[in-house]
């Protein structure tokens, strides 16, 4: 779809976003067209990207915004062309690893200055998800956490606090299983779900830096210390803490374990929130907490996949391009386009306001006060595509038969060599 904004300004007027004035009157002489190719497609939020774009352009009398809808799974394939030929000014995209084909291609704009801003102060948490080769090349709108989901209620039968360290995670572990329960329901048969396990032994074991080198190819997969997460999370694997069987369940199919109580927890991303609760667990039953703490000499980074937006290299309207992603990060805009009515999700800007839900109020203190390792974007974000098919494989492998973990990192390092060339 293509929309020549001018026309719907007023119809929209009344649901306009709020920006302050002091950026407003900043910008207030730009000109000419901004054309935004987004991948917002889902009703929810092509109606949030919509409006956006119309309010912008609301605030610039003579600049003209031009806006593309293409479908979210079609514009994996077409981002390439869509940036090679004719490019837009602004186009929708994801952090960290999955940005590398195109600034390598030259096909984003380093925004490097746009981030000495004041104003991006307060999404420091993302910059070294939009940060490669020592510059910046997108903004953040949007991120959502992931935690530990547990059962309150059996928690609070067995005694049972948060557990904010490893050893105490363990015994927590052994005590439920004690009680006839599982620890973890887990559906790893769609693969990525083991791939966020991964991510946090890894990432709590050896420090986000490392996380990040892996993912990069600068690692090995038979270093000693990828080794190490292996034997940390084979104590659980050990102890019989996950669901039987879970590669034959997609982690909605793994659900049901956790809503009748025969698992006590799930590490999942934010978004299973709605579908525990249609499942019939209240608010008092369901709680959340951060994942603890295996090695105290690194600081907790957290798995918060991000969505973001970028200048194309062949942008022609640059000035009108960065005053955009200034206005989608600021905070009065990530309120509002992160509402529970909204995107309903979590505003990267630490000065922003937050829903009032109870998950997404925790989610938000975690990451905005206690991710100071890093953000880290999940593993099938941060490594390259191929190497994340092939390490995802061999994660579900090692949790059904750990025992295999030499040929394994064997294979990982094979397919490593050969990607990363």
């Amino acid at each position: 779809m293509r929309s020549m904004l001018k026309a719907s300004v007023g119809a929209l007027a009344g649901v306009a976003f709020t920006a302050s004035a002091g950026f407003a009157g900043s910008h207030s002489n730009l000109e000419g067209t901004l054309r935004i190719i987004s991948d917002m497609s889902n009703p929810a939020p092509r109606a949030v990207m919509e409006q956006l774009a119309a309010d912008f352009d609301a605030m610039h009398p003579n600049l003209t915004v031009e806006l593309d809808i293409v479908d979210r799974e079609a514009w994996k394939t077409q981002i390439r062309n869509a940036l090679s030929a004719n490019p837009p000014d602004v186009v929708n995209w994801y952090a960290a690893t999955r940005m590398r084909p195109y600034v390598d291609a030259g096909l984003f704009m380093d925004i490097s200055d746009l981030w000495e801003d004041p104003a991006m102060a307060d999404l420091a948490s993302t910059k070294g998800a939009l940060t490669l080769d020592g510059a910046q090349w997108g903004v953040p709108y949007t991120y959502y956490q992931w935690g530990v989901y547990y059962r309150k209620d059996i928690f609070d039968e067995l005694g049972l606090s948060e557990p904010s360290t490893w050893e105490e995670e363990l015994a927590n572990c052994q005590a439920i299983l004690d009680s006839g329960r599982k620890c973890y329901t887990i559906g790893s048969k769609f693969l990525w779900t083991a791939g966020g396990w991964f991510d946090y032994i890894n990432s709590r074991t050896n420090g986000y830096e490392f996380h990040i080198e892996l993912a990069t190819g600068q690692v090995p997969w038979t270093d000693p210390r990828v080794r190490q997460t292996f034997e940390n999370w084979r104590q659980l694997i050990d102890m019989g803490a996950f669901v039987d069987d879970h590669q034959s369940y997609s982690w909605q199919e793994a659900l049901p374990f956790m809503l009748e109580g025969e698992a006590a927890a799930y590490l999942m991303g934010n978004f299973a929130v709605a579908a525990m609760r249609d499942g019939g667990l209240t608010d008092d039953q369901l709680d959340y907490y951060q994942f603890p703490t295996i090695n105290p000499d690194v600081a907790p980074a957290e798995d918060a996949p991000t969505d973001t937006f970028h200048i194309a290299s062949g942008a022609q309207n640059v000035e009108a391009a960065k005053a955009f992603l200034l206005y989608v990060t600021s905070p009065e805009v990530q309120t509002d386009i992160n509402g529970g009515d909204k995107l309903g999700q979590l505003p990267v800007n630490a000065a922003a306001s937050v829903s009032d839900d109870k998950f997404i109020q925790q989610g938000f203190d975690v990451l905005s006060n206690n991710a100071t390792g890093g953000i880290m974007q999940f593993f099938d974000r941060d490594f390259p595509a191929e190497m994340a098919s092939v390490g995802m494989e061999g994660l579900q492998e090692f949790m059904v038969f750990p025992d295999n973990l030499d040929d394994i990192l064997a294979r990982l390092e094979d397919a490593r060599q050969r990607i990363y060339e």
